[in-house]
């Protein structure tokens, strides 16, 4: 059969049929060569229990070396055994071992599991016991994941959800790689990719068979309709504010203000620890300083900048021009302004703000909180009047809090919390977000592509079929049905050795 593929006679179905089957049996064929990888999968570190998995062709003669058993345990069921130094016959444990045979595994190879006791004697000693069997040596990090996805048990985006849920610090972070994990945003993509593939075969049987008049009417007009509705599905889906990004990396919150307002103050609240130094002396924080924290479940990348005046200072010039690049860069701004100032002069609190906001953006200035501090400095009447004058300037939501005594504090955490669910949303509800640079990266350049279909589809067909092929191409590039090396290098460093 395989000496027939390239044969004029044979039909392209019956050629890409050959082709498919022959590179099934050549991965086939490397699969049973592959080396068998090992890592510690548990954290590292005194534990009660460590947990050391192998994957690979084998993986059952490890385990039958470990155990000094002459039959595997029954697949995915727990067995109690001496492990010992295949060499030395030295015992280095006792403890539970686990057989999975492939497929049925998390790589799609056998696998077996040593949970042992997590001295760092035994697990060296269990590490080195298998690195002195043949064929056996360490996994690199995110390998046993690669594998999975080359395996095909995970596509791209599964095993991008997996990363996240390794590093996830907050319960939006954990809500997000879960449904992530469980694919919900890979069968997204490939439901527009499956689109894209039945449009492209119209169109390309439209070029080959339209002079035959074999090919029904309204085809280019289905085509042309399937691309309209998948450029307003994936324009709606790019323009979600970058949510799913921000929630897995973090909103950026800036801290600003003028000099003396109580900046750092706030943010050694926030953090609960004296993370900036705190001084009556203007212009005390010179530098960026930054901490991250979990604000209701949510993430946040918190900075604390210098304080915005003119100065002829070297080094305090140098930090306010830092300090107005974070302002222009932030997600979300906390405008922190001394309250008896401001209750003296209320009619400076626009052009205070607007001074502080960063003029001209290209997408307006980013959402911000106004925080009036030292309120234990005002009365009750002077309270009243200061938040009755915010009210009627029309200015962002403003909360009234004192850093020295607390007051007013938990109402501003609780404006705090309501606009990063504002900004993040719920993962668990709605369409998924693109997570990371790259799903963005390439959804935009897939909407270019089928923006250019629609130029030139009365122009060339030829060139309106590759636009769409294009399209499909970088659809495909997302979930890893196709890809380059380099991408998967990027994506699986990140993980952890054992996994």
């Amino acid at each position: 059969m395989w000496l027939v593929v390239g044969a004029p006679g044979l039909p392209a179905a019956g050629r890409r049929l050959a082709r498919s089957a022959g590179a099934l049996c050549r991965w086939c064929s490397q699969a049973s060569q592959r080396d068998t990888i090992f890592a510690l999968s548990s954290g590292r570190g005194k534990c009660g229990v460590a947990v050391i998995r192998t994957s690979g062709p084998s993986s059952g003669l490890a385990l039958l070396r470990l155990t000094g058993t002459k039959k595997l345990p029954l697949a995915r069921s727990v067995a109690l055994h001496r492990i010992s130094d295949p060499e030395s016959s030295e015992m280095l444990d006792r403890g539970l071992v686990l057989w999975f045979p492939g497929p049925g595994s998390f790589t799609g190879e056998d696998v077996a599991e040593f949970h042992v006791h997590g001295g760092p004697a035994v697990v060296s000693g269990v590490l080195t016991a298998l690195g002195s069997l043949p064929r056996l040596r360490l996994a690199e990090p995110g390998e046993f994941t690669k594998r999975a996805f080359q395996n095909g048990k995970l596509d791209l985006t599964e095993a991008e959800g997996l990363g996240d849920l390794i590093h996830a610090e907050t319960e939006g972070q954990r809500r997000q790689a879960l449904r992530q994990m469980d694919g919900d945003l890979g069968r997204l993509y490939r439901h527009w990719s499956d689109a894209l593939t039945k449009a492209l075969t119209h169109i390309e049987a439209y070029i080959d068979f339209s002079e035959d008049d074999n090919i029904e009417e309204g085809v280019l007009s289905q085509v042309e309709a399937t691309v309209q509705i998948l450029e307003k599905e994936l324009r709606a889906h790019l323009q979600d504010g970058r949510r799913g990004e921000r929630l897995r990396d973090g909103v950026h919150v800036v801290i600003a203000g003028p000099t003396n307002a109580g900046k750092s103050s706030l943010l050694n609240h926030l953090c609960q620890k004296p993370a900036a130094i705190v001084s009556p002396v203007a212009g005390t924080t010179r530098d960026v300083v930054e901490a991250a924290l979990n604000i209701g479940g949510f993430p946040v990348v918190l900075s604390d900048t210098a304080g915005l005046r003119d100065t002829d200072d070297t080094v305090e010039k140098e930090g306010v021009s830092r300090a107005r690049e974070r302002v222009r860069s932030a997600d979300l701004l906390l405008v922190v302004l001394d309250a008896a100032e401001m209750a003296q002069q209320p009619g400076q609190l626009v052009s205070t703000l607007q001074g502080i906001l960063p003029p001209d953006q290209p997408d307006g200035a980013p959402p911000s909180l106004l925080v009036l501090n030292k309120s234990d400095l005002l009365g009750g009447q002077g309270r009243a009047e200061l938040l009755g004058a915010c009210s009627q300037q029309g200015l962002p939501p403003t909360c009234l809090l004192s850093c020295r005594t607390g007051d007013g504090l938990p109402s501003f955490l609780n404006t705090f919390r309501e606009q990063l669910s504002h900004m993040c949303g719920d993962p668990l509800l709605a369409s998924p977000s693109p997570t990371q640079a790259r799903h963005r990266l390439s959804l935009t350049k897939c909407l270019e592509a089928l923006g250019r279909f629609a130029q030139h589809r009365h122009l060339d067909l030829a060139l309106a079929a590759e636009d769409l092929r294009q399209a499909r191409r970088l659809l495909g590039q997302l979930t890893g049905q196709v890809g380059a090396e380099e991408i998967l290098t990027l994506i699986f460093r990140d993980f952890c050795i054992g996994k």
